[in-house]
């Protein structure tokens, strides 16, 4: 599963470098669709497939409409591609080598632990019980419980970040 996480957030960060090099809105639209894809593909390769899912929703809908605005107003009879512009191209494909060869390092590190120190005053009732042979949990269900108990706040950040996006996409169309 985390192959899939890992395969998710390449493509991620494909996608966001793809819309970072200002294509013409209908390709930085497309990348900013299949990096919202990418993200909730790692939100649910990651165990949250509820909220993955409801968040792929509202974010694909909130992202069609933005761009389908910005199709209509910055029609071109030959819209810019990532291929248009060589040094463009090449800041995308070095952008993207410079990830595999970070990624590539930390993987290679063997003696690198990660140490949290938490401390839980009350347990959720939503978190799964651990028996000595065997858990169930149907993850569905807690991801809903978890949304309407304790993750209110993550709905609220969740609907900020959309709302700053919706301004970053129009920031970024302004000038067509």
């Amino acid at each position: 599963m985390m192959d899939l996480v890992l395969v998710f957030s390449v493509l991620l960060v494909v996608c966001y470098v793809g819309v970072v090099i200002k294509p013409s809105p209908i390709y930085g639209g497309l990348g900013l669709l299949v990096g919202g894809l990418a993200g909730c593909g790692m939100t649910l390769g990651s165990g949250g497939p509820f909220l993955g899912m409801m968040m792929f929703l509202i974010y694909l809908g909130g992202m069609l409409v933005i761009f389908g605005y910005t199709t209509a107003m910055a029609s071109e009879e030959f819209p810019e591609t990532w291929t248009s512009n060589w040094f463009m191209l090449i800041a995308y494909f070095v952008g993207i080598v410079m990830e595999m060869l970070l990624m590539g390092y930390f993987s290679s590190l063997e003696n690198v632990t990660l140490e949290t120190k938490v401390e839980v005053d009350h347990v959720p009732r939503w978190l799964p019980i651990e028996a000595e042979e065997i858990e169930l949990v149907a993850e569905d269900g807690l991801g809903v419980a978890a949304m309407y108990e304790e993750g209110g706040w993550v709905a609220m950040v969740i609907g900020w970040i959309l709302f700053a996006s919706l301004f970053i996409v129009l920031w970024v169309t302004h000038g067509i």
